[in-house]
């Protein structure tokens, strides 16, 4: 498996969780990572990304100040911490991946990805 997300779960809104993405990076030579999410009956949407090279990560505008993408080198593994959760970031998330960086204005872009996760479900309870 390229790409293994988990974590997710039901909380109430306000809450937090942590999502973990577990890459297999060095095989595949995956250096650029990112986090998106599906509601039901919506578009698949960006949320975040991060570059293992180790420049700041970048946000959604609707995430921005609640969430924090983080990595740890040595397990190969990206984190989506997401705090005062929403009804509204109930959602399917996925991680992602490609080789090289993405400029800014591409991240979004979920078709310049080359790997995808299997995807976890976050339900946030009113």
């Amino acid at each position: 498996v390229q790409l293994q997300a988990s974590g997710g779960g039901l909380v109430q809104a306000g809450g937090s969780l942590r999502l973990s993405c577990l890459a297999s990076r060095r095989r595949f030579n995956m250096n650029f990572l990112a986090w998106f999410r599906q509601a039901s009956g919506k578009d698949r949407e960006f949320v975040g990304s991060i570059y293992w090279g180790g420049e700041s990560p970048t946000y959604a505008d609707s995430v921005k100040g609640r969430f924090t993408i983080s990595r740890d080198i040595a397990k190969d593994t990206v984190y989506l911490q997401m705090n005062d959760l929403k009804p509204e970031d109930t959602a399917v998330y996925f991680c992602a991946a490609r080789q090289n960086r993405l400029v800014l204005s591409a991240r979004a872009d979920e078709g310049q990805y080359n790997w995808w996760g299997q995807g976890t479900l976050v339900t946030v309870s009113s």
